[in-house]
């Protein structure tokens, strides 16, 4: 048995372009039995979001922010490399037939390429309830 680290090509390629052109794409991906749903964004954008999060008066949260910034710059120096990581932006994670963890705010995911089972293209949206009115 091979213990080769096998990636999805295409989903490297979406990967790719996020990460060298700000590409925008919703995804949903399959994960050990989890379901993913998001937007991708770049390692960059993921970090600047991420350090921004970060940004009270203590000494930690700014040393946090720094240095998640720095990672953010260093990704987009970086990115002649092959990709490795998928970023997501707004995304829910389901676990079964329940609702998505978190199920608000703004979260951000992060996950290893070689980790993920199967995609496909499209974000899970959950749909509002309407009550109507039956007119006699």
């Amino acid at each position: 048995m091979s213990s080769e680290v096998t990636k999805d090509s295409i989903l490297e390629f979406f990967v790719t372009a996020s990460n060298k052109h700000d590409f925008a794409l919703d995804i949903t991906l399959n994960l050990k039995g989890a379901i993913v749903s998001g937007t991708t964004i770049s390692a960059r954008e993921y970090f600047e979001q991420l350090s921004e999060s970060f940004t009270s008066d203590s000494d930690v949260s700014e040393t946090l922010s720094e240095q998640l910034s720095s990672a953010g710059e260093a990704a987009n120096a970086d990115d002649v490399g092959e990709a490795h990581f998928i970023h997501l932006k707004d995304a829910r994670i389901y676990c079964g037939d329940s609702k998505p963890t978190p199920s608000k705010g703004k979260i951000l995911w992060r996950g290893k390429l070689s980790e993920i089972d199967g995609f496909c293209l499209g974000k899970i949206s959950e749909t509002k309830k309407t009550t109507s009115k039956k007119s006699s």
